[in-house]
């Protein structure tokens, strides 16, 4: 089930980083702007700021241990996964002794790694010219874990493991056929291939971008 993402308290933000004061001044007013640029987001503000209508969803909690001096030492570790449904997607993980600064943790670092999505109807059976699907095939990888998503045609729903559906479903993909190599088990690494793939979504130029 997806959550609205707890935002920071943006009266109080004082920025760090260039791109964080100019965005707090008005100067961008769209997270486009970041990407055209292409700098990296280094406050989580800036995402909350840009993207009100974040939701997250967390899709792992385990617990790791440490050998120290004073024995064993117990951590959470979450993985989560932030989007708003409409062309961003984030994946993040965290580590704390209490699981609530854990996800904590990890909301912060998926809003840091928070991509756009190009979406659109690459299925030639369907070509209705609506962003449900993805533009085209396209392959991403994380460990022993890889997965190519294919166009699918509107109302063939999201053809893909329970972990890849969260994430194409944060992202706004609607429609999209799947195959996946590796252990899939490893939901950190199912999520994250399927993350790289809809990150290179943006790594080719379609005819759309000829005109820009």
């Amino acid at each position: 089930m997806s959550m609205s993402t707890p935002k920071a308290n943006l009266e109080e933000w004082v920025p760090r980083t260039r791109i964080g004061k100019m965005v707090k001044e008005g100067k961008i007013t769209s997270i486009d702007e970041i990407f055209a640029m292409n700098v990296p987001i280094l406050e989580p503000e800036i995402v909350d700021y840009l993207l009100p209508d974040l939701k997250h969803e967390i899709i792992d909690v385990g617990i790791v241990q440490k050998q120290t001096d004073a024995g064993e030492l117990s951590r959470f570790r979450v993985v989560v996964i932030v989007g708003n449904e409409n062309g961003y997607v984030g994946i993040g993980k965290g580590k704390a002794k209490q699981l609530r600064f854990a996800i904590e943790k990890a909301i912060i670092n998926a809003k840091l790694n928070i991509a756009p999505v190009r979406r659109g109807c690459g299925s030639w059976e369907c070509m209705c010219g609506t962003p449900h699907s993805v533009p085209f095939t396209v392959s991403g990888k994380s460990g022993s874990v890889r997965i190519t998503l294919y166009p699918a045609p509107k109302g063939t729903g999201l053809v893909a493991g329970d972990v890849a559906k969260v994430v194409l479903r944060m992202a706004g993909i609607k429609d999209v056929w799947s195959k996946t190599l590796g252990e899939t088990r490893t939901t950190y690494n199912f999520a994250r291939a399927t993350y790289n793939a809809l990150v290179n979504t943006y790594r080719f130029v379609t005819p759309v971008d000829w005109a820009r």
